[in-house]
């Protein structure tokens, strides 16, 4: 197809890279620790693969939660944990993401004792932030979360009408969802963040507008609202595949976003990323968007200094790896130094705002060298203010940009993920 040449050439010019080639080849603990060594800062994401329900849309790692794959898989953790405290060697740890999945579908069945052993054996210089699901967040749930240190909240609402929650298959009606909200930003989290998705089926820009206005009417901190994307291995991806006609127009999306950004900013909030909105003055929920980062759990990725590897995806196949000895790793790539930077930029864009100075000082180099030229083009047609120091992207740059990046993201998660998840130990993913 044209879309796929088109993409390997501009990956091609960007990476410096013929191949973005994953394979078997697992790196050692000594390299690792090497590459470990070289970085100022690590953050640690961790995955939780359990769920009471698969929802049609998620393109993420997941399984339906049982008690004796979650006893198991708690002991693999630890495993994984005592192996990486040995290799980080003291290194501060700036962040700690626990994403899934639904970790806290693991509360009271053993992402304590994870959590307490990642802050006994890693030199921990951060908060917690953790995904939750609207319907656990019990006043009782919600203690336990403040107890184990969870400062920074995420809630999977994903829509604020019914009839799109029944769409979504989401558990829960507009009026119980709004009361668990409500319940958790009464807490003393730091930030709460709900997810919302727009362009769904049918929906209506007034629906948008209404659910925009109802999230700030709950006092929520942060809102992270995206479009429905639709991946090729999911039941909504391949249903949508199915329809002619049915993808949805990028003008469309941008009229949806600005209704949000109209709402949000009128409110006292400012763009925190590309799809997030943050009130002014709090310190934002946020994702892997750090640098450098290890991954622990089944399918939990690690971008390093030069490398890049990702674990099984299968959670027995990651609990009978570590049973045995093995490494957990699946799939592994050597970076390029200019495909580290094209990845450094993919996600300071993704955050809408960066130093150059910050370019300067990970890989040694002056970014108006390196990227300079292609900056001045985007300035000048209004997508971004280039200054001596900073860069900021502006709203309307911000979702175009975005969607150029999404050209390659979307195909790269299709084609990792999607095969990751049919085969726990793939020979070779050629993005």
């Amino acid at each position: 197809m044209i879309s796929d040449i088109i993409r390997k050439n501009l990956s091609r010019k960007l990476t410096g890279q013929d191949e973005i080639r994953l394979t078997k080849k697992i790196p050692d603990d000594m390299l690792i620790s090497s590459d470990l060594r070289a970085l100022d800062q690590i953050g640690i994401y961790l995955h939780i693969p359990f769920c009471d329900q698969i929802c049609p849309y998620c393109p993420y790692n997941k399984e339906i939660i049982r008690k004796e794959t979650t006893d198991n898989y708690t002991k693999a953790v630890l495993n994984e944990i005592a192996r990486y405290a040995k290799l980080l060697d003291g290194k501060e740890v700036s962040s700690l993401y626990i994403g899934g999945g639904t970790p806290t579908s693991m509360l009271d069945k053993g992402i304590e004792e994870i959590i307490e052993a990642i802050y006994r054996n890693f030199n921990m210089r951060c908060a917690i932030h953790m995904e939750s699901h609207p319907n656990h967040l019990t006043k009782e749930n919600l203690d336990k979360l403040e107890t184990l240190g969870v400062k920074y909240l995420s809630i999977g609402v994903e829509a604020l009408q019914d009839r799109h929650l029944k769409v979504l298959e989401r558990p829960y009606t507009v009026n119980e969802v709004k009361k668990n909200v409500e319940r958790a930003v009464s807490r003393n989290f730091e930030c709460v963040n709900i997810d919302y998705m727009f362009d769904l089926p049918d929906q209506k820009i007034s629906e948008v507008e209404q659910a925009t206005i109802d999230m700030v009417k709950l006092g929520v901190q942060q809102a992270a609202t995206y479009p429905l994307f639709r991946f090729s291995y999911t039941r909504f991806g391949k249903e949508f595949a199915q329809k002619r006609g049915a993808i949805p127009k990028m003008f469309r999306r941008k009229k949806f976003l600005n209704v949000i950004e109209d709402i949000f900013y009128d409110s006292g909030y400012e763009r925190s990323s590309v799809w997030a909105f943050t009130k002014t003055g709090v310190g934002k929920y946020c994702s892997v968007t750090v640098p450098s980062y290890i991954g622990i759990g089944a399918s939990g990725g690690s971008y390093l200094k030069n490398m890049f590897y990702v674990n099984t995806f299968k959670a027995d196949e990651y609990i009978k790896s570590i049973a045995n000895n093995h490494s957990p790793i699946a799939l592994s790539i050597d970076l390029s130094l200019k495909a580290q930077m094209a990845g450094w930029l993919y996600w300071r864009i993704y955050e809408t705002k960066f130093n150059k100075s910050d370019f300067q000082k990970r890989f040694g180099q002056d970014f108006d060298k390196e990227y300079g030229n292609y900056m001045k083009m985007l300035e000048i047609i209004g997508f971004l203010e280039n200054g001596e120091n900073h860069l900021n992207l502006t709203d309307k740059g911000t979702y175009w940009i975005h969607a150029f990046e999404d050209f390659f993201s979307i195909d790269y998660i299709n084609k990792l993920w999607g095969t990751a998840r049919k085969d726990p130990w793939p020979e070779l993913v050629e993005l």
